[in-house]
């Protein structure tokens, strides 16, 4: 199947898929949990975001690497400046990209997909989180292209997000799943 294909396909289907090589995968059911933790980091970034010139989206927005050719749905992408897209409102510039870790899917957002990720020329954070423990990474690239890691393992810790000026408080992350 070529990416024309995949992408009228997807704009038919109601259910979501990624796509790489030719295949379509579908993207199996978040859990309640995980839904709650995008939706917390969602409102918390819509509110530090407003009027400010970055703007966040949810699991609907796609994503091509344009480099490798993946298609994807991060759960959580915010672009800064102009939003580029190819077809089908594809976005092709995200500057942040947050995934919350599913044990279902931990493995691959860690390795193959963000192996994708780090390809793209405009990102600069990518940041991981674990839907079954209080763990939130930062990965951000450096200026010789090399990646660094921030922790943050405690509810009273605060994630700084330098690209999109904002930060992220865990307990806020982690509303109604932990320490309530």
């Amino acid at each position: 199947m070529t990416a024309e294909e995949y992408l009228e396909l997807e704009r038919q289907s109601e259910e979501k898929h990624e796509f790489l090589d030719g295949e379509m995968f579908a993207m199996s059911g978040a859990s309640a949990d995980h839904n709650d933790i995008v939706w917390n980091i969602a409102g918390i970034l819509h509110s530090q975001l407003r009027g400010g010139p970055c703007r966040a989206s949810i699991a609907d927005m796609r994503l091509q690497v344009t480099a490798t050719g993946l298609y994807t749905y991060p759960d959580v992408v915010v672009t800064c400046g102009e939003r580029r897209f190819g077809k089908f409102d594809t976005l092709l510039n995200p500057t942040l990209i947050i995934e919350v870790l599913s044990p279902s899917t931990e493995a691959y957002d860690r390795g193959k997909k963000f192996g994708h990720y780090r390809t793209i020329e405009t990102l600069q954070e990518v940041v991981l989180v674990s839907q079954d423990r209080i763990d939130v990474e930062r990965f951000s690239r450096q200026p010789k292209g090399d990646w660094l890691l921030s922790e943050a393992k405690r509810l009273e810790d605060r994630l700084s997000l330098p690209a999109i000026g904002c930060e992220l408080l865990l307990a806020a992350v982690y509303e109604g799943i932990f320490g309530d």
